[in-house]
């Protein structure tokens, strides 16, 4: 589990990144939102400097904190955490990582990430976060309540618009 960790972006992770930027060419993006975290700032990188973008950093876009749990594999987690799994399947919304966060920390943190892009931008700025986060900045921006944010699944090379709550891929 990554969750915090600043991992690197993989070489797949760049090739994404350079498809992702062919596909944002000419689409009128003049600032790019990453969160600081190693893979998702390079992939901003890639992306800012293809289609010539400003680049701005907003914290509050780092993935989901796994707090004690970041670095382990899940027969790892079950080993050191025997009823974690159980725990998180009661209530997946509201359950924190130890020493991390829940998904419902994480949203409001993806409200203040979507206030801070909005200040730092003119037009509509491009996010680039990680896939838990994600979730819960889709779910924001499509008025999702947790049952359906929790749902929500994404590959890790996919743009989303998302205009007046309506969502397409592009």
């Amino acid at each position: 589990m990554q969750g915090q960790l600043d991992s690197p972006l993989t070489q797949d992770g760049i090739r994404q990144a350079e498809r992702v930027a062919e596909r944002l060419t000419g689409r009128g993006i003049t600032t790019v939102c990453s969160s600081p975290l190693g893979r998702a700032l390079r992939t901003s990188v890639i992306v800012a400097d293809r289609i010539g973008a400003d680049l701005v950093e907003v914290p509050e876009l780092a993935d989901v904190h796994h707090g004690d749990m970041a670095g382990l594999t899940w027969d790892e987690v079950d080993d050191r955490y025997p009823s974690a799994r159980d725990s998180r399947a009661d209530n997946r919304y509201g359950w924190a990582f130890p020493g991390g966060e829940s998904y419902a920390q994480a949203r409001s943190r993806a409200r203040r990430a979507l206030s801070a892009c909005g200040w730092a931008a003119e037009g509509t700025p491009l996010l680039v976060s990680h896939e838990m986060l994600g979730r819960m900045l889709r779910a924001e921006l499509r008025g999702l309540d947790a049952t359906a944010a929790l749902s929500l699944r994404h590959p890790h090379d996919v743009v989303f618009e998302i205009e007046n709550g309506v969502e397409r891929l592009l």
